[in-house]
């Protein structure tokens, strides 16, 4: 760093700045390798917070993505929380799945906005545990969505009853309430404020913190991935059933729309590693030492994940297609109302 100081440093924006004079670069400025953004060196006798700072390029970008994450998700909260006839346990968790990603986006602008205005370490924490337990819950519901397509499809017979709405509420309640310990730790002092060698990739996360983070993730990505693979063996063999039946296996619609939903089922899981992957392994090898362009090349993807959730879990869904449209106009298209639900809808 530039030098040493014998009392603590002040807050400092952004994700990755551990030194507020570490962004600027130059003739008169400091240069170090963990960070995001900072200010322009001391000079005239100027204190930290009365100098000019310099945005983070990519700290912009991550407000971007987190106004239109929350924007588009709010949509979906407001559709799914005003129609009383999306009520069942697959709506439930979408609009969980929803709400996750809207905390998310909140949790980035509002990260943005105290890293630039308040420059208080409080604030620091208090809004990375938000982004910490938004994205979490994010994953987790993802994850429950998974199981309930697997129950849906298992326990055909059975699935809508008592006992599903039950299990649905209970998967909700341990996914938000894990989600919430997971964003807590920060704030309660599982953090490097005080210790900077001991920060992750992303500050003010701890090196060990964010590893329980990244272990999690690629644990319930195996879990998704053995699911939908149970899910893909359960569709092919009712179709299959179908079509001996008719007696032309590739020639019936049967075929053709499972083969459909395959792919879409392919398009989700491989959507949500694309996003969150390079992120996971990224931060369980690096830490706060490398270079922040990588982090950030990295955790800007991670977010594009909740612009796509709506798309995928949401929009494409009948039920809130005609709510949509509703809302939108007060009618619903007579191509919207007649469609069939398919296994492409998986």
């Amino acid at each position: 760093m530039g030098g040493t100081m014998s009392e603590e440093p002040p807050a400092t924006p952004g994700w990755l700045s551990p030194d507020p004079t570490a962004w600027a670069s130059g003739s008169g400025g400091l240069m170090d390798n963990s960070t995001g953004l900072g200010t322009f060196p001391p000079e005239d006798g100027l204190q930290p917070s009365q100098l000019p700072l310099l945005v983070n390029p990519w700290d912009i970008v991550l407000c971007s993505s987190g106004t239109l994450i929350a924007c588009e998700n709010a949509l979906v909260v407001l559709v799914i929380g005003q129609n009383p006839a999306l009520r069942a346990p697959m709506f439930l968790l979408i609009g969980s799945l929803a709400l996750a990603d809207l905390l998310a986006g909140l949790g980035l602008v509002l990260h943005f906005t105290c890293a630039y205005l308040l420059r208080s370490d409080s604030a620091q924490l208090l809004t990375v545990g938000l982004v910490v337990a938004s994205f979490s819950a994010s994953v987790f519901s993802l994850l429950a969505i998974t199981i309930d397509r697997y129950l849906s499809l298992y326990y055909a017979l059975t699935y809508n009853s008592e006992r599903t709405a039950a299990f649905t509420y209970t998967m909700l309640v341990l996914l938000w309430g894990l989600s919430l310990c997971l964003g807590l730790l920060p704030v309660t002092g599982v953090n490097c404020l005080a210790e900077e060698a001991t920060c992750s990739v992303v500050r003010p996360l701890t090196k060990n913190n964010i590893a329980v983070l990244s272990v999690s993730f690629l644990l319930l990505f195996g879990l998704m991935l053995q699911l939908y693979v149970q899910i893909c063996k359960i569709v092919m063999r009712h179709a299959h059933q179908i079509a001996l039946q008719h007696h032309f296996l590739a020639a019936t619609p049967h075929y053709v729309t499972t083969r459909k939903g395959v792919s879409t089922l392919a398009i989700i899981l491989g959507t949500f590693a694309a996003c969150w992957m390079p992120f996971t392994v990224y931060s369980l090898i690096a830490d706060y030492t490398y270079p922040p362009l990588y982090t950030y090349a990295t955790l800007v993807p991670a977010t594009y994940n909740s612009v796509i959730n709506p798309v995928i879990y949401a929009f494409r869904n009948q039920e809130i297609q005609k709510a949509l449209w509703l809302v939108c106009c007060g009618c619903v298209p007579a191509s919207v109302a007649q469609r069939a639900r398919t296994p492409s809808d998986v």
